[in-house]
């Protein structure tokens, strides 16, 4: 069977090779902005569903994962910035704060109508960031297409604290939930069978 990720996320295609052998990348253009929904959680689900079923539809055969990720503050969700201002004021917020990241995951085979889908919750402690380190990181512009303005494996230790729960999560995919719903799904398409 056909295994397709509708992400243009570079991160998330390389963490699905860690357990997926041969796949597609077939981003989806679904516009995560449009979609009114007032729970993370529930806006998280929505828009990997809705990415799934828009590449699922055009690939009936093939097995689709979509996938969104959203960081939460307080019960503030912070997506992906417009640009380099919303991403300093994004960053400004997070600093010194505890926050949550959410990846919610939908499988999809739109020939057996078949959805599956599932989330995990990641919390993350910043360190305090002056605006010099803000600006330095800004100039980079990784803060590009990523969920409250930042990638953990580009900044790392430099402005996170603590991580409690799945890091891969933070990063954009949680292969532990990721690879529970593979088997639940029924295929023989992980790495290690």
């Amino acid at each position: 069977m056909e295994i397709i990720l509708a992400s243009r996320s570079p991160r998330r295609k390389k963490l699905l090779k860690k357990v997926i052998k041969n796949f597609k990348v077939i981003p989806s253009n679904v516009d995560e902005k449009n979609i009114e929904e007032k729970n993370p959680v529930n806006l998280a689900i929505r828009a990997a569903t809705l990415k799934a079923k828009n590449v699922g539809n055009k690939f009936p055969e093939s097995l689709v994962i979509g996938a969104d990720t959203v960081v939460v503050l307080g019960n503030k969700v912070l997506g992906k910035p417009e640009n380099k201002e919303e991403a300093r004021n994004m960053l400004h917020s997070l600093s010194g704060t505890n926050h949550k990241v959410i990846t919610a995951l939908a499988l999809y085979q739109g020939s057996k109508k078949r959805l599956l889908k599932g989330y995990e919750i990641t919390r993350v402690k910043f360190k305090n960031l002056s605006s010099a380190e803000i600006e330095e990181y800004l100039s980079t512009k990784n803060y590009q297409g990523k969920a409250g303005s930042y990638g953990v494996q580009k900044i790392g230790d430099k402005f996170v604290e603590i991580i409690e729960g799945d890091y891969e999560n933070v990063v954009g995919l949680p292969l532990k939930k990721l690879v529970q719903l593979l088997k639940k799904f029924g295929k023989n398409i992980l790495r290690n069978g």
